[in-house]
């Protein structure tokens, strides 16, 4: 299967560098707390808690804290968060898309907005982005001592689209409505993967020159460290060789 999620593993990469410890297990929270919010405190009768455990775990965050965020999401008195999407063009035209979870919509839209204006951005109206990216599951396995070809085979079969392999891990994408069907595949085969999300990928990208993908990195950094915000995605091509200067 070709590798046509290179992204997916620079942005992995990328986040292995530089992202802070408090705001991936901030963002782990969220996930948990809206999880049991919807669907209870039982990993085995909610799909989505189970997942948010998985990623948890694969971000190495203590068991208490898993279990001090799974207690914040049964706490009838605790404050209700809500799940949010942005809008909006960075600098040269280059889409992109925000996921918040939030307390406060007012702060966190005011936010986001500012954080566009400041930095050579618009925030746009919702919808606007649908036709550039594709919804796709995104899971991140540990080789370990796994076959390739025959963990191909498996993966195929529970929905994979591509399967590619780098840095000691497998990088599979199935369509949207295969997540689920992924999930149990790995679960099955007994094998707990390092993360497992719903990402959007790009349809098409845009290359800039280094200064001009430097300009709109530092917005994306930017928005991805408010604390309202869970996920940022573009259509941002950064090549090896760009990479490498970065």
């Amino acid at each position: 299967m070709s590798g046509h999620n290179k992204w997916s593993t620079i942005k992995r990469k990328k986040g292995a560098l530089d992202a802070k410890r408090s705001k991936i297990f901030s963002k782990i929270i969220k996930d948990i707390t809206i999880a049991v919010k919807e669907g209870g405190a039982d990993p085995d009768g909610n799909p989505r808690l189970r997942l948010a455990i998985a990623n948890a775990k694969g971000a190495s965050m203590p068991k208490d804290n898993i279990q001090r965020a799974i207690n914040k999401g049964s706490d009838k008195d605790a404050a209700v968060l809500i799940e949010t999407t942005y809008e909006g063009k960075g600098p040269h035209g280059v889409a992109i898309f925000v996921e918040c979870t939030t307390d406060n919509l007012q702060r966190t839209v005011s936010n986001v907005r500012a954080h566009f204006n400041k930095h050579g951005g618009e925030l746009g109206q919702n919808g606007m982005l649908n036709y550039l990216f594709d919804r796709k599951g995104v899971f991140i396995v540990p080789k370990g001592t796994l076959q390739q070809e025959e963990f191909e085979m498996e993966v195929i079969d529970a929905g994979a689209e591509d399967l590619t392999f780098g840095d000691g891990v497998f990088t599979i994408t199935t369509a949207m409505e295969d997540f689920g069907s992924m999930i149990k595949k790995l679960e099955q085969l007994s094998i707990e993967p390092e993360s497992a999300s719903l990402q959007r990928l790009p349809k098409t990208t845009l290359t800039l020159d280094e200064d001009a993908t430097r300009k709109v990195l530092k917005l994306i950094d930017i928005i991805e460290e408010d604390e309202d915000v869970q996920n940022v995605f573009h259509n941002l091509n950064i090549t090896d060789e760009m990479a490498e200067k970065l």
